[in-house]
């Protein structure tokens, strides 16, 4: 015990403690100040130049004078350009970096690579992106059917096993889950065949065979009866129209002459000869 108060209360100890602190000290000083900065290039920095529109070996020529490093990261096709051409850079143009920075090049091919188109008809809508976008290809408009399966593809506009450039948009028809949705049939008899149209699609049900009947009685292109006769169908259903149209009615007169009625002439029977 006598020997540790000796050792703490000893000017030694002090002075021994003390330059340790001081050494630390600026041991710290010299890291912050000098070694770190040194070390992460700190108060310098590049403005990255735009190598873009020019020639893959002009714009390495370029990036090395400016003290940075590229790799080409991507190769696509893009018409507006020659071949080898960089089309793209990141980090972008003006963009403040250290020196010996990699900027990453995407540079323009001779040729567009070209892709098999996969089947993704009664897929799901998500499971169809997923695998279009894997081929390299793009989802283009996508419209929505009535049927009862909701979010699967019912149609493509390009058909499977179809070699097209890479990047291609496939158009898709996906079906919105209203198959079973029933809906009122409007009342369209009376109506012209452009309004019982208009009315019947706006209800969400579809014009199917329109067939025309002759009628005495009403002016023609005028819905007669439709077909099936419900009250109410499901959401999509297609409907046939029977429509009026002019009647041509031959009579045969006392004098045994066959008159057409839509003209008022009377034209004699040969068949009785």
């Amino acid at each position: 015990m006598s020997t540790l108060k000796k050792i703490f209360t000893s000017k030694t100890f002090y002075i021994g403690s003390a330059s340790i602190i001081v050494l630390g000290a600026l041991i710290l000083f010299l890291a912050d100040m000098i070694i770190m900065p040194a070390y992460t290039n700190y108060d310098e920095g590049l403005t990255v130049p735009d190598v873009s529109q020019i020639s893959l070996e002009e714009a390495q020529q370029q990036l090395e004078s400016y003290g940075l490093r590229s790799e080409v990261a991507e190769r696509r096709s893009n018409t507006a350009y020659p071949a080898d051409y960089v089309i793209d850079q990141t980090p972008a143009p003006s963009e403040i970096v250290k020196p010996n920075r990699k900027i990453y090049l995407t540079v323009n091919t001779e040729s567009n690579p070209t892709v098999t188109v996969p089947d993704v008809v009664n897929l799901s809508y998500r499971n169809a992106k997923l695998q279009l976008q894997n081929y390299g290809l793009g989802i283009g408009t996508v419209s929505y059917e009535s049927n009862r399966f909701k979010n699967r593809v019912l149609r493509q506009s390009i058909e499977p096993e179809k070699v097209v450039p890479k990047g291609t948009l496939v158009d898709l028809a996906v079906s919105d889950g209203l198959g079973e949705k029933t809906v009122d049939v409007p009342n369209i008899l009376g109506l012209r065949l452009s309004e019982a149209q208009q009315k019947l699609q706006k209800a969400g049900l579809r014009v199917g065979e329109i067939q025309f009947k002759p009628s005495k009685d009403v002016d023609p292109n005028v819905i007669l009866d439709y077909q099936p006769k419900k009250e109410q169908v499901v959401v999509d259903t297609t409907l046939k129209l029977i429509v009026s149209e002019r009647y041509n009615l031959k009579e045969e007169s006392e004098s045994g002459a066959i008159i057409d009625t839509t003209q008022n002439i009377a034209v004699p029977d040969t068949t009785k000869q």
